[in-house]
């Protein structure tokens, strides 16, 4: 069996958006996925968000990759047909203590090269969100959503038509070393399924678990994974939002905030719960929780129209309470195993920073 260049394992937004930057460089890609379609996981249980870049700590991989990543995608969008708005974002203090985390917000995204930012005082936060309580508000223009399952297809397709494959309905078991590379088990094959020169692990959820497969890759090297499970709740009706949403952040993510999709319907989400695994029940003792956080800055909410919508989970590098930790891009340097690179604790906003961290990887390799 002759190698091929490289192998992702993990056919989400992030595996196929790094074959899809390798395939573009000539190089012989196949992207293995575990389950029956692509993703299926973290890609598609999400707000569906193009994130501006505002949250993120200046001179961090996740302020740096979404900024970027927001240009490319918004270019790729309207290149490829794929369903997007730029719907902007208000971001809330719904008291006067709350202003200063906007104040930072502001210094923070002006740092991280987003200069689009703006402050809205209550009365126009009144003409633009009727519906909407607010002492003061930040307005993200280039803040917008995306048809992620649509992103995806085009990225599928991309990769394909530059020679590359993707094969669905096989579960990584062991990786083994060869001298040229990587030998790749699935399932309870004796014989390894695909060779490969270049591995990238963009497992998501599973990634540490991948990597605990591979041979040679030193234990203390695979950091502790934190699993966070988020609810979405769909409120029925027309929505009386026409912008995203957002109360300022929490520990563990944004809030629960505003969402649209692109039919204009709103959903509220997600909290924060962490898991032990990945569980993707719906905890409908979630919604008393849901309505006294959205009637902060939604006082009309009937909570009647709130609708169990799905759950989501956001694979973390930070912990309960902890400060929130940066995309982990790990190449040779960092484990001492060559052509291999493990992508661990890409959560949000890893839809919007893609393009940009597929470069990254085409690059460190």
């Amino acid at each position: 069996m002759s190698p091929v260049d490289a192998v992702i394992i993990g056919a989400g937004v992030i595996g196929l958006a790094v074959g899809r930057a390798l395939a573009n460089r000539g190089q012989d890609v196949v992207v293995i996925e575990s389950a029956p379609a692509i993703g299926t996981g973290t890609s598609s249980r999400n707000s569906g968000v193009i994130h501006a870049g505002l949250y993120y700590p200046t001179g961090s991989l996740k302020a740096r990759l979404c900024v970027t990543g927001r240009q490319l995608l918004y270019r790729y969008c309207e290149a490829k047909g794929i369903g997007h708005r730029r719907t902007g974002k208000l971001i809330l203090a719904t008291s006067d203590d709350e202003v200063p985390i906007l104040e930072k917000y502001l210094a923070g995204a002006q740092a991280n090269g987003v200069d689009d930012l703006r402050w809205v005082e209550p009365a126009e936060v009144a003409q633009l969100e009727p519906e909407l309580r607010a002492v003061r508000a930040l307005l993200s223009p280039s803040t917008g959503i995306i048809d992620s399952h649509e992103y995806l297809l085009a990225l599928q397709a991309d990769l394909e038509a530059k020679g590359g494959q993707v094969a669905l309905n096989s579960h990584v078991t062991r990786v083994g070393r060869t001298g040229d590379g990587f030998a790749i088990f699935t399932s309870d094959a004796v014989e390894p399924a695909i060779r490969c020169r270049r591995l990238i692990n963009a497992a998501g959820l599973h990634a540490p678990g991948v990597a605990a497969t591979i041979e040679g890759l030193q234990r203390p090297t695979i950091p502790r994974q934190y699993l966070a499970r988020g609810h979405y709740y769909t409120l029925a009706g027309r929505s009386p939002f026409r912008r995203l949403v957002y109360p300022v952040a929490e520990t563990g993510g944004l809030g629960i905030h505003v969402t649209l999709d692109l039919a204009g319907a709103a959903r509220f989400g997600p909290d924060v719960q962490w898991r032990q695994s990945v569980d993707y029940s719906f905890d409908g003792d979630t919604r008393r929780k849901f309505t006294a956080a959205i009637r902060r800055y939604y006082p009309a909410l009937d909570d009647k129209r709130l609708q169990p919508g799905y759950t989501g989970i956001r694979a973390k590098l930070s912990g309960p309470g902890e400060p929130a930790a940066d995309f982990l891009i790990q190449a040779t340097p960092d484990h001492r195993v060559p052509g291999l690179v493990n992508l661990y604790g890409i959560e949000s906003p890893g839809l919007t920073a893609a393009l940009a961290i597929a470069e990254e990887v085409a690059a460190v390799l």
